[in-house]
Parts: C-alpha cells; sequence; structure tokens
C-alpha cells in the first residue's frame, strides 16, 4: 500500500487505539502521529505518552482542548436549543468536529498525508470524523481500520497485542460491559444488555448522577447569568465555559439529573438504543429557553424552534463544517444579541424547574400584559377585529361546504 508516508492518528491509548497505531505502522509501512485530546473524558490523558513512544512514536501531540470544546462547540449548539430526535443533547455528535478540525491542523504542521480513527464501521463517528476532515482538508486521505482489517473482537485484538508486545493494563481485571464515550458534557453507554430495548439498565451502569430517588430531600436553587445567549456566571460567580459545565454537571448529577435512555436513527440506517448522562447540559437547556422566552420576538423565537430540528441533524449527522450548518449558526448567534439576564432554577429528585428570569432586554411588559385595569395600554376590542380579519378564510371555507 504505497502513497501513505505518515499518518495522524486519534488516539486514546486505549486497547483500540494501541492496536491501530502498530497496525498502521505495520500494514502501511509508515509513521504514526498521535494525537490526544483532553476534552474533559475524565480519564488522565498523559499516560498516552509513555504507550505511544514504547510503539517508536516521535511526534506526539496532547493538548488540553477544554476550554475550546465548550466556548466554540457547546455554547453555540446550545444557542440552538438543539436537541436531536427531541432527546438526544448530542454529547458524542458535538466533539467530533473539534477532533476532526486538530487532526487537519496537525497533518499539515507534520506533513502528514492521512490520518485515522478508531470509529467502527457501523457507527455515526466514522461519518462524523471523515465530513468534517473532506471539509477542512478536501485531498486528505482517511484510514478506517475497522473497515480494513479482519481483527473483529476484543479477543483478537488482545491477541495482536500479545503478538506484537503492545502493552495492554489489566487484561484480565473486570472490564465495564458498555461502550462508553465521555466527555465534558456528556458520557454515553451502548451495548451488552441496552442491546435489547425492553430490559432497563442497571443502576450501577450510572457513572455521573445518583439516582432521583437518592437524591437530597431538599432542592437546590441556582442562579445562571447570561449574556448573548451564554452563560457566563453561576450563582453571581463569572466562570469560564468549562468551569461552568463542570460546575453545572456535579450540582445537577447530585440531584439526579440528566439521564436519558433514547432509541435513536443513526445516520447510517439503523436503529440503535444508547443511554445518556448530561447533567449539565439538561440543565442549561431549560435555562436557556427560559431566558429566551423573556427576551426573544415570538416570531423569531419560532423561526428558531422551526430550524431546530434541522440544526439538530446537521449536528449528528456530521455536518459541523458544512455551509448550511454555519448559515443556520450566523442567523442564531444574530438572535442572541439581547438574551441577557439571569435564570433562576431548582433543582429536585432529577426536576429542572424554572422559578423565576429576570433582563434588562425583557420584551414583557407588565403594564400590557395584566388582568388588571390597564390603564389604556391595550384596547380589548380591538380584538373582535382582529379574530374576524384572521377567521376570513375559515369563514368562506365553510360557506363553501369544505371542512
Amino acid at each position: 500500500m504505497s502513497g501513505i508516508h505518515k499518518v495522524v492518528l486519534a488516539y486514546s491509548g486505549g486497547l483500540d487505539t494501541s492496536v491501530i497505531a502498530k497496525w498502521l505502522q505495520q500494514t502501511y509501512d509508515c509513521e504514526v502521529v498521535t494525537f490526544t485530546a483532553d476534552i474533559g473524558q475524565g480519564e488522565e490523558v498523559a499516560p498516552a505518552r509513555a504507550k505511544a513512544e514504547a510503539m517508536g512514536i516521535k511526534e506526539i501531540y496532547i493538548e488540553d482542548l477544554r476550554e475550546e470544546f465548550v466556548k466554540d462547540y457547546v455554547f453555540p449548539m446550545f444557542r440552538a436549543n438543539a436537541l436531536y430526535e427531541g432527546e438526544y443533547l448530542l454529547g458524542t455528535s458535538i466533539a467530533r468536529p473539534l477532533i476532526a478540525k486538530r487532526l487537519i491542523e496537525i497533518a499539515a504542521e507534520t506533513d502528514a498525508d492521512a490520518i485515522s480513527h478508531g470509529a467502527t464501521g457501523k457507527g455515526n463517528d466514522q461519518v462524523r470524523f471523515e465530513l468534517g476532515a473532506y471539509a477542512l482538508s478536501p485531498g486528505i486521505h482517511v484510514i478506517a481500520p475497522w473497515r480494513e482489517w479482519d481483527l473483529t473482537s476484543r479477543d483478537t485484538l488482545l491477541a495482536y497485542c500479545d503478538q506484537h508486545g503492545i502493552p495492554v493494563e489489566n487484561k484480565l481485571g473486570k472490564k465495564s460491559p458498555y461502550s462508553m464515550d465521555a466527555n465534558l458534557l456528556h458520557i454515553s453507554y451502548e451495548g451488552d444488555i441496552l442491546e435489547n430495548p425492553g430490559a432497563e439498565p442497571d443502576e450501577p451502569m450510572w457513572l455521573w448522577t445518583v439516582s432521583p430517588e437518592n437524591a437530597p430531600d431538599e432542592p437546590r436553587y441556582l442562579e445562571l447569568g447570561y449574556k448573548r445567549g451564554d452563560i457566563v456566571s453561576i450563582d453571581g460567580k463569572p466562570l469560564s465555559p468549562a468551569e461552568i459545565l463542570t460546575k453545572l454537571n456535579k450540582i445537577a448529577g447530585e440531584n439526579g439529573i440528566g439521564r436519558a435512555d433514547i432509541v435513536e436513527n443513526r445516520y447510517v440506517g439503523m436503529k440503535s438504543r444508547g443511554c445518556y448522562e448530561t447533567p449539565g447540559g439538561t440543565v442549561m437547556l431549560k435555562a436557556h429557553r427560559a431566558i429566551e422566552s423573556l427576551t426573544l420576538d415570538r416570531e423569531l423565537a419560532h423561526l428558531k424552534d422551526d430550524l431546530m430540528p434541522r440544526y439538530a441533524s446537521l449536528v449528528y449527522n456530521g455536518y459541523w463544517w458544512a455551509p448550511e450548518r454555519s448559515a443556520l449558526q450566523a442567523l442564531i448567534d444574530t438572535s442572541q444579541e439581547h438574551v441577557n439576564g439571569t435564570v433562576r432554577l431548582k433543582l429536585y429528585k432529577g426536576n429542572v424547574i424554572v422559578v423565576g428570569r429576570e433582563s434588562k432586554d425583557s420584551l414583557f411588559d407588565e403594564a400590557i400584559a395584566t388582568f388588571e385595569d390597564d390603564a389604556g395600554a391595550y384596547d380589548q376590542a380591538d380584538a373582535a377585529g382582529f379574530i374576524k380579519l384572521n377567521a376570513l378564510r375559515l369563514r368562506i371555507a365553510a360557506l363553501k361546504g369544505r371542512k
């Protein structure tokens, strides 16, 4: 297989990507550059360096991307109130464009002519990584080992490690039965008993949230400060984007918030059952809609709601770098100019309850909205003409005998 001299591999240091690193060296007789991103997955990334060095890899990138991830990817997505199929907060999906971008940037920095990833041929991630890569570098070569090799199980991967002297920790130790993916926004679970859509997940599976039954008996009140649609403070304290999401994850998780059990439609065509914990994101979505309810014009808010499913599908399917997502983002970001103020929430046993919202940019006018004497701010008699004009087409249809 000629023509490939250097490959940048998205490398976690785990079993799959350790095998891939050696497999690339052998199969393509090429140099391998490893890229390990810390996006808040909660695992130590530093050991990836030693593992890569043990395989003779010279160029090793280990980067803390948590602030960039939240500021440039999570926050813009939450300005759109994005939900895929009404439930999924897109935790895995939104991490892929950042990783794809850095793979391409590192390929340019190191004069590599290919990138590689560990996504399988059945999932969405292969699509997300590769659509992003081709959008940013049309001529890049993408190597997806799971679509090429004959290592089809954990046992065959471990045998490959034994054969080639690849160190793997805890070979005989207890391993989670689930396929998991984590970042600062969420953790996902697939596989094992979850492959039966009728089976309830075991309680020990959940790692970030307590069960609502075991959450505190006293509610936790929270105040979030907003500027142009983004959270900038918690309980009056200014925090960075990554600090905000980290703190919200902890507070919400302690109160049993953020679990989801979903059967979703993958872009590659199959239905898949997944369980997700998105504690901070669940709070963020509820609070953002609350501050928008006060500050957004009605038709602008409804337009955003109309566009949101399309936006969410673009993120889910891997089109973050597509022109239509950029155009939608520009509209969404423009809509956030006056989305400023504070939202007060009550977190209680799995529930996120809005208890107040305030903004200097509020469009709520108490003089007009009141049920008391409004001193002429709203002439109720005007409603008769408004209703008759809007009923005109309905009356005509009824007169013509149409239903």
